[in-house]
């Protein structure tokens, strides 16, 4: 291995420190950012939380506590720039792992479509932190949730009655009226138009005449009625959680409430170092695939030309939502994760079934002892360093529990379409842009799945971002990989190992 790291091309040398670099320069500044404050692990009956504080003695005591709720699919870890910038301004945070999701081991139960099944059981959650974040400052609690937690807090907010003020990021709740919650923030990212119109419309139930304007704090904190709209520029549904508008608006609002004011709050976006250590560990495979074995020479494969190609990937695309639609799918006790690892399933069958016919074959395969070698390499080098640096830094992507077994199951579900799409646009002489229009096919196989049953596959339209995301790393994993070793299943079984891993570990998991 080193001889081979000592013949990289200098490209690949230079890539190799940069990446390095990238890798180490971001980790020192996320772990700056945590400096002068104190983060605390602690169990409640079951759910695990973090408080971070103040690192100065007695401060936690002297202010109050502001609950930190987190979205669909999401986990403490995601909010931890807002936990960090109430603490870095002297106001303790307490973040907790929602039932079913992260490390929570109890699992989301209820009815997932009622009002008095899943969302009152994430309410009484969020009302057992709650209870507890009020013990250890001075008594007083604030509310931050994002995207479905956002409803989440609101309900919370009106059985609690020391609550001074109620932040929601990312906002879709019918429960907001004139009067309550108290003290209400509504933060939005620019580019979420749907939730900025509904921000404007929940603020404006407290105004006169009902209309609201973004950046004009109406009401008056001392009687409750204190409400603002906050629009954070050039972010979405996710990265809205980093900008340090977001930040801002949140803390100095808090504070307000809570008579602090402050002239000008510290923030500190960690979006940006968060992205720098991502394209670190993505980078840094480029020069690492030259550690691969050589696994098929001539390469293998069976490069369908476009001629036979879009036909196959279009037959795929199409059948396989029209199937599923008649099909029960609820085999795994994730939320809609299960339908999505079926739609992976039978649309890498379905494209190598058609593949088969098109083309009157599949193979030759060529089989070697390098293949699992290979495999096994890229791995490692994609899932074995994305993962933990993940999971410390941006959002829970540590197996455990009985999630190590539903990664095992997930990757059966998605080995079929990595495998069909790498084998079918993989070869002597593979078809032009072919790997990325087999991407392309499943995003838009998955949007008509999500129009014909909208009502059940609502929530992936939330995570289909993140799956577009993932391609694009997936694809770069794999033209990497083919270069060096030749083989299409190669990369095919990382990726689909590290597609496994991220649904597995993140998805909701549901009582049965």
């Amino acid at each position: 291995m080193l001889a081979r790291l000592r013949s990289l091309s200098r490209v690949d040398l230079r890539l190799l420190a940069a990446a390095v670099l990238a890798i180490a320069v971001s980790l020192w500044q996320l772990a700056a950012a945590e400096r002068g404050v104190a983060v605390t692990p602690v169990d409640l009956d079951g759910t695990p939380a973090t408080v971070v504080a103040p690192s100065m003695p007695g401060a936690a005591r002297t202010g109050p506590v502001v609950v930190i709720a987190h979205g669909f699919a999401g986990s403490q870890q995601l909010m931890r720039s807002f936990a960090l910038a109430f603490a870095r301004n002297g106001i303790t945070a307490i973040t907790f792992d929602s039932l079913g999701h992260g490390r929570n081991p109890a699992p989301l139960s209820g009815d997932l479509g009622a009002i008095e099944g899943a969302t009152q059981a994430l309410k009484r959650e969020a009302l057992k932190v709650a209870a507890h974040a009020g013990t250890i400052g001075d008594g007083r609690v604030a509310l931050l949730g994002h995207s479905m937690a956002s409803d989440i807090v609101v309900r919370a907010a009106d059985d609690l009655d020391d609550v001074i003020a109620t932040v929601t990021v990312s906002m879709f709740s019918p429960a907001i009226t004139a009067t309550r919650p108290r003290n209400l923030l509504v933060v939005a990212g620019d580019w979420e138009p749907g939730l900025k119109a509904e921000a404007l419309r929940a603020a404006g139930l407290a105004t006169a005449p009902r209309t609201a304007e973004p950046g004009v704090t109406y009401g008056a904190f001392a009687d409750g009625t204190a409400r603002r709209v906050a629009f954070s520029p050039h972010v979405e549904h996710a990265s809205v959680l980093f900008s340090e508008a977001s930040l801002r608006e949140a803390v100095t609002w808090v504070a307000q409430a809570a008579g602090r004011p402050l002239a000008s709050p510290v923030v500190d976006g960690r979006g940006p170092w968060l992205l720098l250590l991502i394209a670190g560990l993505v980078a840094i495979v480029r020069p690492l695939s030259a550690l691969l074995p050589v696994v098929a020479a001539p390469p293998a494969g069976l490069g369908l030309p476009w001629t036979r190609l879009w036909k196959a990937l279009a037959v795929a695309a199409v059948a396989t939502p029209l199937i599923l639609r008649f099909v029960p799918v609820k085999v795994l006790p994730v939320l809609v994760a299960d339908y999505l690892v079926m739609h992976f399933a039978l649309f890498g069958v379905l494209l190598a079934a058609s593949a088969r016919v098109l083309a009157g074959r599949l193979g030759p395969f060529r089989l070697s002892w390098r293949l699992p070698a290979a495999t096994l390499l890229l791995a490692l080098f994609t899932s074995g360093l994305l993962a933990p640096a993940v999971d410390a830094n941006l959002l829970s992507f540590w197996p455990t529990g009985q999630r190590v077994a539903l990664v095992a199951a997930l990757f059966c579900g998605t080995s079929p379409f990595f495998a069909a799409r790498e084998w079918v646009t993989r070869g002597p002489s593979p078809p032009r842009r072919g790997y990325a229009v087999g991407q392309l096919a499943f995003l838009v196989s998955l949007a008509i799945a999500i129009g014909l049953d909208f009502e059940r596959l609502f929530f992936l339209i939330i995570i289909v971002p993140a799956i577009a995301v993932f391609f694009v790393m997936t694809g770069l994993y794999s033209r990497w990989s083919w270069r060096q070793t030749g083989h299409p299943l190669v990369a095919a079984l990382a990726n689909a190992l590290l597609f496994a891993l991220a649904v597995g570990v993140t998805f909701p998991l549901v009582a049965a």
